[in-house]
């Protein structure tokens, strides 16, 4: 079997999708994205292509090596994420081809079901507490949800507080038989981290996600020292060597996201040097139903994965949303809070072309927003 092209989508929202096709007529699908920069990955995997067409799909590790180590230049988001697409859609081949889930080539599955959480806002907050608890109606046993707006670099009482109050009127909603994760998206400086995390403890925050900036990695260790909270981090991190930085300092929980950090093959080692320090995986996964699919697979074969993040009606999802280029939806269909084991083979999801297609005609070009302080100075989105 050999590769004979590849081809890539940009499709609404915010997603790129990749088509990987052979002679024997099995496609793959993969997900190769950088939020707010989709086409510059699409042109590095454009790019990635020359190398691949004419080869055996079927030799994944040694693409993935020559992908990350053949060229001068290396790492970074751009290249791990075109990477990662390709990588999941040589394992959709795999599978194919032999007639089996991913699961299974990963050694078969340790759980007969994934824990998944549903997103809250947060960020410009209304009613998150309603909110919260009609995700708590639909079923699900965990929410995640945006901290705060933009921060001062050391914000005020008052800002510190509403924070608090937030995730205070939350935990009051839902009750102590739930979980909130608080996701800081890298805005609080290590000050505000030591002033504010402290402050959530009586309310037992599931884990705090992305409390610095990753360029700030070397120091999260003061950050875990803080608090009692678990600390969670690593959806900008892009490999096995920037999770050295965080994996002893005390994190508890990995973050690698499968449309940056590899692939299925990279996340796979990622998650276990993590058990190696007794740290817990969940997949970083604001993105579409390839990614997603490619995350169970990789959930259901790892001893210390703790819950999957999905993205059906998070905020970022305008014009498409998770399911709407699935032939059959029903394999992301969520009960008390959990998915099933998938059983199809490769990624285990049939991907409706015609309506990937149809959605890359129009395309997009979403752009994260530029925050700014009241000062005028930039601020962390």
């Amino acid at each position: 079997m050999k590769i004979t092209s590849l081809r890539t989508y940009l499709v609404a929202p915010r997603w790129c999708f990749l088509r990987i096709d052979t002679d024997e007529g099995i496609t793959g699908w993969g997900e190769p994205v950088v939020e707010g920069r989709a086409h510059t990955v699409a042109a590095a995997v454009e790019e990635l292509s020359d190398y691949l067409v004419g080869q055996d799909p079927t030799r994944i590790e040694d693409h993935w090596q020559v992908l990350t180590k053949g060229g001068f230049y290396r790492g970074g988001p751009v290249l791990s994420s075109a990477v990662a697409g390709i990588d999941q859609a040589l394992w959709d081949i795999k599978g194919k081809a032999l007639g089996v889930p991913v699961w299974d080539l990963l050694g078969g599955p340790v759980r007969d079901r994934v824990r998944v959480y549903s997103w809250i806002g947060g960020d410009r907050p209304d009613e998150v507490a309603s909110e919260a608890l009609a995700r708590k109606d639909e079923g699900f046993t965990a929410v995640k949800m945006n901290a705060s707006a933009q921060l001062r670099l050391v914000d005020t009482p008052a800002a510190t507080q509403a924070i608090v109050d937030r995730v205070a009127s939350i935990r009051e909603a839902v009750g102590d038989d739930f979980d909130i994760a608080v996701d800081f998206h890298g805005r609080l400086t290590l000050p505000m981290a030591r002033r504010v995390l402290p402050l959530l403890e009586p309310y037992l925050p599931f884990f705090v996600e992305e409390p610095v900036v990753p360029e700030m990695s070397d120091h999260i260790g003061e950050v875990v020292r803080s608090t009692s909270i678990p600390i969670a981090t690593g959806e900008r991190l892009y490999s096995r060597w920037d999770f050295k930085k965080v994996l002893g300092q005390g994190i508890a929980v990995a973050q690698p996201d499968l449309s940056h950090a590899g692939g299925i093959s990279e996340s796979r080692r990622i998650a276990a040097m993590a058990e190696a320090y007794d740290v817990s995986l969940a997949p970083h996964c604001p993105l579409g139903p390839i990614a997603l699919a490619s995350c169970l697979q990789v959930g259901f074969a790892t001893p210390n994965l703790l819950i999957q993040e999905q993205s059906l009606g998070i905020h970022y999802n305008t014009g498409s949303d998770l399911l709407d280029y699935l032939v059959d939806p029903s394999v992301f269909r969520y009960e008390d809070g959990h998915v099933a084991l998938p059983t199809g083979p490769g990624l285990g999801i049939e991907v409706d072309a015609k309506a990937v297609e149809r959605a890359a005609e129009t395309g997009h070009r979403w752009r994260n927003p530029a925050w700014r302080r009241d000062d005028g100075s930039l601020a962390e989105w």
